[in-house]
């Protein structure tokens, strides 16, 4: 890979990152899979790709929008942006035509990498970009020189937003806020030198570019898959001896009705992050695995890490303290609130991280409204609820805009979901506010039925469940029930709350349960 001066203090840029362990381990795996490259052939392969952007017409400093799904191909390309000083733009796949030509327009990209699946989604959003398939754009094998690596301020990365409202934002994240954040997250994961990990996270979420770039600083071993699949998964975990996974509870959950997973030993550090997991999940998952550690990842785009719960089998859902490049606070909860307005222990407050953060992004792109709405002071307002319990540990119970006021009283939906999970007859459940003549807005639990059992009867026992077993007070309790198919969620498992009050739902059953006078 290129050259980096031996002189004066180096910056924290990813292609010296990567230059640096080729150097230390030029024989190690560092690519698993169908096909494997050590990391000296990873980083020639990355160096030969840079030079094929820039011959298609990518200059330092522009920006390079890929369309691809995950695997080795939009890596490798995505380190090949940074090796040329470029910004990568990965955009998620699933994107609708309408949101994919809104972000192409707001990067600007010089460039829009595709494939054959993505190529006729690109040509149907009418986007006025040069596009190349990614199968093009072979490495070139030259000698030919590229631009020295990039400063730590450049923006190695632009990621949009999966926001349940409105248009994504893009987040521009600089090259030390990338590094410092696969730093913390090695350290935080308690990742060894040499960790095998499992790539199947999307890299257009920064779920997927930690695992990938924590694997390169402990010099580990990364093992793509393109598409999740929870038996190709399981296989791989096994013919890789996978020892670390780093994915949304969804998954964890996927992987755990395969047969096969209670016997992947290999995997000794697990971590999860992007939704919250449920008590019974995360025991399902320590019995399965008997991991070594087991840790809540709390955390967002904007800044990675906000806290870290380094015991998630025995505290499940509790997301801990700041992390280690991290500073928070919980402020009272009202959209006047200003940093110095701290909470009393034991009282719900909003979660405020300091912009200070090396992991912190500097604002959003083009949106000036977003950072005078979520930067105050030098803090960013993450917009979600929390308290801290006797130990000094957070437990977030939900978003400031996902609050329901009924009748006068602050309802938070995540302590009712919890409650109502441990129901025989629920097998997923999104509590909402649903808007009501009397109460202003009326808690309503919506309910996915286990398999086999009829939506009215599964209210029905819900009902049961909700008076007599829940232990929510009577302000908690749903006063309605409705049975749906699945809960929407995104393509990173987020639950896409405001969908159904909005009405996009099918009911399957709907039941009156009443509350209190």
């Amino acid at each position: 890979m290129g050259e980096t001066s031996d002189a004066g203090e180096a910056d924290i840029d990813l292609a010296t990152t990567l230059a640096w362990t080729a150097e230390r381990h030029p024989d190690r795996r560092a690519v698993g899979g169908r096909h494997p490259m050590t990391y000296r052939e990873w980083a020639e392969r990355v160096d030969g790709l840079a030079r094929s952007l820039l011959t298609a017409g990518v200059r330092p400093g522009d920006r390079v929008a890929y369309l691809l799904p995950g695997g080795e191909p939009l890596a490798s390309l995505h380190l090949a942006a940074q090796r040329l000083g470029a910004t990568s733009v990965p955009l998620s796949t699933r994107l609708s035509l309408v949101d994919l030509a809104y972000c192409v327009a707001d990067a600007r990209p010089a460039l829009l990498v595709t494939d054959e699946v993505t190529a006729p989604v690109a040509e149907r959003a009418d986007l006025t970009i040069t596009c190349r398939d990614a199968g093009e754009l072979s490495p070139d094998e030259s000698t030919s020189p590229l631009p020295p690596p990039p400063d730590e301020t450049a923006t190695s990365v632009m990621l949009y937003t999966s926001g349940t409202t409105g248009r994504p934002k893009g987040v521009p994240r600089s090259h030390r806020a990338e590094h410092s954040a696969a730093v913390a997250h090695t350290i935080q994961t308690q990742l060894r030198q040499g960790e095998r990990v499992l790539g199947v996270m999307p890299m257009f979420h920064t779920m997927g570019l930690r695992t990938l770039l924590a694997s390169i600083i402990c010099g580990g071993t990364w093992v793509p898959q393109a598409r999740f699949n929870a038996a190709a998964s399981v296989q791989l975990i096994r013919d890789e001896g996978i020892s670390a996974l780093y994915l949304v509870p969804a998954i964890f959950w996927s992987l755990l009705q395969d047969d096969g997973f209670a016997s992947c030993r290999s995997v000794q550090r697990i971590a999860y992050a992007g939704a919250p997991m449920t008590p019974a999940l995360a025991s399902d998952l320590s019995e399965a695995l008997q991991p070594g550690v087991f840790v809540n990842h709390y955390g967002s785009t904007e800044i990675f890490t906000f806290a870290v719960g380094p015991d998630a089998g025995r505290k499940p859902g509790c997301v801990g303290r700041a992390g280690i490049f991290s500073r928070i606070r919980l402020i009272a909860v009202n959209a006047a609130a200003s940093p110095a307005d701290l909470v009393k222990s034991g009282e719900t407050g909003q979660i405020i991280a300091s912009m200070n953060s090396p992991e912190a992004f500097a604002g959003y792109w083009n949106r000036p409204d977003a950072d005078q709405k979520a930067i105050h002071d030098g803090w960013y307002y993450t917009g979600d609820l929390a308290i801290r319990d006797d130990h000094g540990d957070l437990w977030v119970s939900g978003r400031v805009d996902d609050m329901i006021n009924s009748g006068g009283e602050n309802i938070y939906p995540d302590e009712i979901e919890s409650a109502l999970a441990r129901s025989a007859a629920i097998s997923d459940v999104c509590v909402v506010g649903m808007p009501d003549a009397r109460w202003g807005s009326a808690v309503t639990a919506f309910v996915v039925p286990p398999s086999g059992l009829k939506p009215a009867a599964a209210l029905r026992e819900v009902a049961r469940f909700v008076v007599e077993d829940s232990g929510l007070a009577s302000v908690q309790r749903p006063k309605r029930l409705i049975a749906v198919a699945e809960i929407p969620r995104s393509a990173v498992g987020k639950t896409l709350r405001r969908t159904l009050p909005a009405g996009e739902y099918t009911a399957l059953a709907d039941l009156e349960i009443g509350g209190p006078s």
